[in-house]
């Protein structure tokens, strides 16, 4: 297991999935952190990993996403119910790996769908995949900033004040926009480019990416309609994505690459079992 960032590299963190507050923002969105070297991948500056779509080219997510649910409305009233099912779960396995999903420093996260594949993802036996979960995770969080940083939304533990699965994290997150969330966006493109890959893990990999969206709620740091937007960002971004070249070339790639290894059980980077008796505590009330 890797140990939480720490609060530098949270902050570098948040420049991915926040609004950059100065018009001096690089295009495209940064990567995660400079946890490993950046072999074969373009940077916006040294440690921060571009993505394959320059800024015009992704969807526009404040024309997209509509305006986050109003007081008194029974989206509102949904987003709390969830909220109050999500509370119940702090303290339990489910709080656990909603602390792991929140983590996307690299290379741990990479080993965020290893369950699911059934072999480790790493850059020295797989670096088309890791491309791929590199740079795609750059383009989901840049879908999202837009409408994040008009909206400005505060999060579920600003409101509760109940504690979250990052502590270390709330300082920054006070500040930074709830909807929609961006952390969902980059966990749902993964799900959606590695289902592309490995077709035949579809299912399940599709699963595990709306679990890891899920535990967003279970950390206290997004609502249900946070949730919902970001798939939907990730979802458009992903068929963006489907005309560049580089993209389609790291597709291919990772496809001949996981043809070998998936299925092979072959996952060091997870502990499968707690991560599937984890994920089987259900929350009510999500859509």
């Amino acid at each position: 297991m890797s140990s939480r960032p720490s609060r530098l590299a949270a902050a570098s963190l948040l420049l991915v999935l926040g609004a950059c507050a100065t018009t001096a923002a690089p295009p495209a969105a940064e990567s995660a952190a400079a946890a490993t070297p950046a072999a074969g991948m373009p940077e916006l500056r040294p440690g921060f990993i571009a993505g394959y779509l320059a800024t015009a080219a992704l969807p526009d997510s404040l024309a997209l996403v509509p305006a986050p649910p109003a007081a008194g409305s029974a989206a509102l009233e949904q987003d709390h119910a969830v909220m109050r099912a999500a509370l119940a779960l702090r303290g339990t396995p489910r709080f656990e790996q909603a602390r792991l999903d929140a983590d996307l420093h690299f290379p741990f996260a990479a080993g965020t769908f290893a369950c699911t594949l059934g072999t480790d993802i790493t850059e020295q036996d797989t670096p088309a995949t890791w491309r791929l979960l590199r740079r795609s995770l750059a383009d989901a969080a840049a879908s999202t900033r837009k409408a994040k940083k008009h909206y400005e939304r505060p999060r579920p533990f600003v409101e509760n004040a109940a504690p979250t699965c990052t502590p270390e994290d709330e300082e920054a997150l006070r500040t930074n926009g709830s909807y929609p969330s961006g952390h969902t966006a980059i966990g749902w493109m993964w799900a959606l480019v590695l289902s592309q890959a490995v077709p035949e893990r579809t299912t399940e990999l599709l699963a595990r990416g709306r679990n890891f969206g899920e535990s967003r709620l279970v950390c206290n740091v997004h609502w249900q309609s946070d949730v919902l937007q970001g798939r939907f960002m990730a979802a458009g971004t992903f068929a963006r994505l489907q005309s560049h070249p580089d993209f389609r070339a790291d597709m291919a790639a990772a496809t001949e690459e996981l043809a070998t290894r998936a299925g092979r059980g072959n996952v060091t980077q997870r502990d499968c079992a707690a991560e599937a008796a984890a994920l089987a505590q259900p929350l009510e009330g999500v859509l």
